[in-house]
């Protein structure tokens, strides 16, 4: 677990593929809290990443610290943006609103027609930054914070990420390409801005984009 960022308040982290966001054993808490070398920390999650997903996660380190980000989240004042390689020519930019249902006992997200119980509106922009035969790196805005929901949304325009085993039935040689690019927030205690930017590894399918600005 690498901390890219500490104060009294918040540990900015790297969270690595195939590690919970939650508070449990192996999860990234308990990663982070090795690393400081206090297994005690106090370090709260205040969002999370599927867990097969990598890149940068925030973590409270007191109760006032996570009710302020929480808040934050929930106003959408908190900037959370992904980088993904899909499959498919994107076009160049665009929004996608859907009305998601998840399904808990399959645990899968699914695109519905109508509103209904435990269907919940998404939101998300985006932008195609570059093409590498039939795949398409873009950039990811979220507006909401949905389970599976940029996988769920992509796929179901006929655009899957790369790696995906859940949404698509090709056997990619890749784990997923989904990371946790960008985040910019208000410090919770200083009202101080923050930005903090993570480039994806540089393993396939990501080198196919090598040189590529993600601005």
């Amino acid at each position: 677990m690498e901390i890219l960022y500490r104060d009294d308040a918040i540990l900015v982290v790297r969270k690595p593929a195939g590690v919970l966001s939650t508070d449990e054993p192996g999860g990234v808490p308990e990663l982070a809290r090795r690393e400081l070398g206090d297994e005690r920390a106090e370090l709260r999650t205040v969002h999370r990443l599927d867990r097969v997903v990598g890149g940068l996660m925030v973590l409270a380190r007191s109760a006032g610290a996570a009710s302020e980000l929480s808040r934050r989240i929930r106003e959408g004042s908190f900037g959370k943006e992904y980088l993904a390689v899909v499959h498919g020519e994107t076009p160049a930019s665009g929004s996608l609103r859907d009305l998601l249902w998840r399904d808990k006992a399959r645990k899968m997200t699914f695109v519905v027609p109508e509103p209904g119980k435990d269907v919940q509106e998404a939101l998300l922009d985006y932008e195609t930054l570059g093409t590498a035969g039939e795949l398409s790196l873009v950039r990811i805005r979220l507006h909401t914070g949905r389970t599976h929901q940029i996988r769920c949304q992509f796929a179901h325009r006929g655009w899957p990420l790369a790696g995906e085993r859940k949404y698509d039935t090709r056997e990619d040689p890749w784990p997923l390409a989904l990371w946790s690019y960008r985040l910019r927030f208000r410090h919770p205690e200083t009202g101080g801005e923050l930005d903090f930017i993570l480039p994806p590894p540089g393993e396939e399918p990501w080198t196919r984009f090598a040189g590529q600005s993600f601005e």
